[in-house]
């Protein structure tokens, strides 16, 4: 599978490069849009939904299973920071996950949902706060990611948006590789 830099070798070149497919972009309303993107692509996907380009490469469901983790991970790091000082934050090894959690056999509805549930909650958290109307204090908490160094909650809720359209990227390069 084609990913992006190491975030063990090169935090910095891997955290710009994930900001990167943000860009300017409002990072709530990108997360608001990936449930149903997703599911057009899984749509799309029909019978080649469990194909791999390659064997090295994951199909467009293990794409979905892989953001569900992501969403997760991504619950439980946002919650620590914004409950406990400076907290430590572990990294994952995302193709283990993917394998591990057979993802490749998995229902897509159920990931769909799954994913979709998660990530209303954690942009309900994001929008409507304790802290509203000055969400910044929160935001600016620090976690100190055990790969990539300290990193505040808007950074991360910035990296889950654009963690987002890599992945969409990715399973539609799958989808359009094995209709070919």
């Amino acid at each position: 599978m084609s990913q992006p830099t190491d975030a063990v070798t090169d935090p910095n070149e891997y955290r710009a490069e994930i900001l990167g497919w943000l860009g300017d972009d409002d990072p709530a309303t990108v997360q608001a849009g990936t449930t149903d993107r997703m599911r057009q692509i899984v749509e799309a996907a029909g019978r080649r939904l469990r194909e791999r380009p390659r064997p090295t490469e994951w199909s467009v469901i293990e794409c979905v299973g892989h953001l569900v983790d992501s969403e997760v991970v991504a619950s439980a790091r946002i919650r620590w920071v914004i409950a406990e000082d400076e907290p430590d934050l572990a990294g994952y090894d995302q193709d283990r996950w993917v394998d591990g959690l057979h993802h490749r056999d998995a229902s897509p509805d159920e990931l769909l949902a799954l994913f979709d549930a998660l990530r209303r909650a954690n942009l309900q958290l994001w929008t409507a706060n304790p802290w509203t109307p000055n969400p910044a204090p929160a935001r600016e908490r620090i976690g100190l990611h055990r790969e990539r160094g300290p990193e505040s909650y808007e950074v991360m809720f910035r990296m889950i948006a654009g963690h987002d359209r890599l992945h969409l990227a990715q399973a539609q390069r799958v989808l359009d590789a094995l209709v070919r």
